[in-house]
C-alpha cells in the first residue's frame, strides 16, 4: 500500500516530523476498513492470501489495489459525513485550522494519488495529482480562475502545493463536486496519468465524486498565502474516527455547549475590535473635517475682510472719479483756451475710470469665490453631522456588544463552574466505586472462608458419624 503511506527514500529536514506523526496513527497496511453504522471497523488481512489466481475470470476481491480502493472511499465517506455534522452543528463559517476539514483534504490528496503513473524528469521519478487537475480547465472553461489564481499564489513551488491549493480553492467555490464528476468522466484523458486500477479509473472515484455534493452545503474561507502548502505531511489520522466510549454523553453536551458559548465570546470580540477601528477611523475623519472647516473658516473670514477693503477701495475711487469730473468741467469753463490742460484732464479721467473698472472686476470675482466658500461650508457642516450621527450609533453599537460581551463573559464563568462541578460529581462517583469494589473483594474473601469452615465441619461431621456406627 505505497500510496497510502508517506514514501521518502532519502532523509529529509522534515523527517522526524514524520516519524512522531507515524507513531501517533494507524496505518491501512495489513487492515480492511468498513462502515459499522457511524463508526470505523478495521479488521486484520493477515488471514487473506494476495497473491493473485493466474488466469481470474473477474476481478479477485482480496486483490490488495482493490482493498485499497475500498478502504480510500470508506474512509472518505467517512471524513465527508464527519465534516459535514461537525461543521452544521458548528454553525459558522469554517478556516484553515478545523481539524476534520484538515483530515478532508489529506484523505482526498491520498485518493488522487493512488494509482498515479511516475513520470521521468531529469531529477528523477516524479508523482504528482497537478496534471489530472488542469485537465479541468480544458473541459470547463470557468475552472480556468481557479488554476490561473494557484499560478498566481507566491511560495508554491512544488506540483504538490498547487494541486493542494487547487482542491482549497475548489471547495471554497463549491465546484469540488462538479469538478470532480468533470474528469472522472473522461477515463480516456485520465489514462495519461492513472494506472487502469486506480480509484479514480474504478466506480469508487464515482462514488466519491457523488459524495463530495453534500459538501455545497458548508462555507469554508481559507486564506492559504501564509500557509506552507509545499512541504506538509499528509498523514490520515484515524483517532478521530475510532469510537471512545469513555466520557459520557452528558458531559460532551456540556463541553459542546461550553465550545458554543466561547465561539460566540470570540464572534462577539472579533466584532467589537472591527466596531472600535470603525469608531477611531471615524473620529479621525471627523477631526480632519473640522481642522479643514477651521481652516476655511478662516480663509472666508479673510476673504470677507478682503472684500470690504475693495469695496471701500470702490467707493473712494468712485468719490475721487466724481470730485475729478466735476473740477475738469469747473477747469473747462474757467479756462476754454487752454487746449493741452483739457487734454490731460482727459487722459487722467480715462486712467481713473480704467482703474474703477478694474477694481469692480476684483471684486466680482471675490463676491464669487465668497460664494463658493460658503457653499462648501455648507456641505462641510451637512457631512460632519452626518458623520457625527454615525459615529453615535456605531458608538451606541459598541455599548450594546459590550453588554453581550459581558453576558457571554458570565455564561462561560457558569458554564466553567457547572463543568467543574460535574467533574468532582465524577470524581466522587469514581471513589465510591472503588470503595464498593473493595467491598465486594472482602465479601468474596469472607465467603471463601466461610465455604472451608463449612467444608471442614462437613468432614468432622463425616468422622463422627463414622465414629458413631
Amino acid at each position: 500500500m505505497s500510496d497510502l503511506t508517506p514514501q521518502s527514500e532519502t532523509p529529509t529536514p522534515t523527517t522526524d516530523k514524520i516519524t512522531q506523526a507515524a507513531r501517533e496513527t494507524i496505518y491501512l497496511c495489513n487492515f480492511r476498513v468498513s462502515v459499522d453504522g457511524e463508526w470505523l471497523c478495521l479488521r486484520e488481512l493477515n488471514d487473506i492470501s494476495l497473491t493473485p489466481d493466474p488466469e481470474p475470470a473477474h476481478e479477485d476481491p482480496k486483490d490488495p489495489i482493490t482493498i485499497e480502493r475500498l478502504n480510500l472511499m470508506n474512509m472518505a465517506k467517512l471524513s465527508i459525513k464527519g465534516l459535514i455534522e461537525s461543521a452544521l452543528n458548528l454553525g459558522r463559517t469554517l478556516d484553515s485550522d478545523y481539524a476534520p476539514l484538515q483530515q478532508f483534504f489529506v484523505v482526498m490528496e491520498h485518493c488522487l494519488k493512488h494509482g498515479l503513473k511516475a513520470k521521468k524528469t531529469f531529477l528523477g521519478q516524479n508523482k504528482s495529482f497537478w496534471g489530472a487537475l488542469e485537465l479541468v480547465e480544458k473541459l470547463t472553461p470557468e475552472a480556468g480562475e481557479i488554476t490561473a489564481s494557484v499560478k498566481d499564489l507566491p511560495g508554491l513551488k512544488t506540483p504538490l502545493g498547487r494541486g493542494r491549493a487547487w482542491l482549497r480553492l475548489a471547495l471554497m467555490q463549491k465546484k469540488l463536486s462538479d469538478y470532480m464528476k468533470t474528469i472522472i468522466n473522461r477515463k480516456d484523458l485520465l489514462s495519461e496519468f492513472y494506472e487502469p486500477n486506480a480509484l479514480m479509473m474504478e466506480e469508487e472515484g464515482a462514488v466519491i465524486a457523488g459524495l463530495l455534493v453534500g459538501l455545497n452545503v458548508i462555507d469554508a474561507n481559507l486564506c492559504m498565502k501564509g500557509e506552507d502548502l509545499d512541504s506538509q505531511v499528509g498523514v490520515i489520522d484515524f483517532s478521530m474516527y475510532l469510537k471512545d466510549g469513555g466520557p459520557s454523553s452528558k458531559s460532551a453536551e456540556g463541553d459542546g455547549q461550553i465550545t458554543a458559548i466561547l465561539d460566540q465570546k470570540n464572534y462577539v470580540e472579533e466584532l467589537n475590535r472591527h466596531l472600535s477601528a470603525s469608531v477611531n477611523n471615524l473620529q479621525a475623519k471627523v477631526d480632519a473635517l473640522e481642522k479643514s472647516n477651521t481652516k476655511l473658516t478662516e480663509e472666508l473670514a479673510v476673504a470677507n475682510n478682503r472684500i470690504i477693503t475693495l469695496q471701500e477701495d470702490v467707493e473712494r475711487v468712485k468719490e475721487e472719479s466724481s470730485y475729478q469730473l466735476e473740477s475738469n468741467r469747473k477747469a473747462l469753463r474757467s479756462e476754454s483756451g487752454e487746449g493741452p490742460a483739457l487734454g490731460e484732464t482727459r487722459k487722467q479721467l480715462k486712467e481713473e475710470t480704467l482703474l474703477r473698472l478694474d477694481v469692480e472686476k476684483e471684486l466680482e470675482v471675490q463676491i464669487g469665490m465668497k460664494q463658493e466658500m460658503e457653499l462648501s461650508m455648507k456641505m462641510l457642516e451637512k457631512d460632519v453631522c452626518e458623520k457625527q450621527d454615525a459615529l453615535a450609533e456605531l458608538r451606541q453599537q459598541l455599548d450594546d456588544l459590550r453588554l453581550i460581551n459581558q453576558q457571554l463573559s458570565h455564561k462561560s464563568q457558569s458554564a466553567d463552574s457547572s463543568s467543574k462541578q460535574k467533574s468532582e460529581a465524577v470524581a466522587r462517583l469514581e471513589d465510591k466505586i472503588s470503595q464498593m469494589s473493595s467491598t465486594i473483594r472482602q465479601l468474596e474473601n469472607s465467603e471463601k472462608h466461610l465455604a472451608k469452615q463449612a467444608r471442614n465441619l462437613n468432614s468432622a461431621a463425616g468422622k463422627l458419624l463414622q465414629l458413631q456406627q
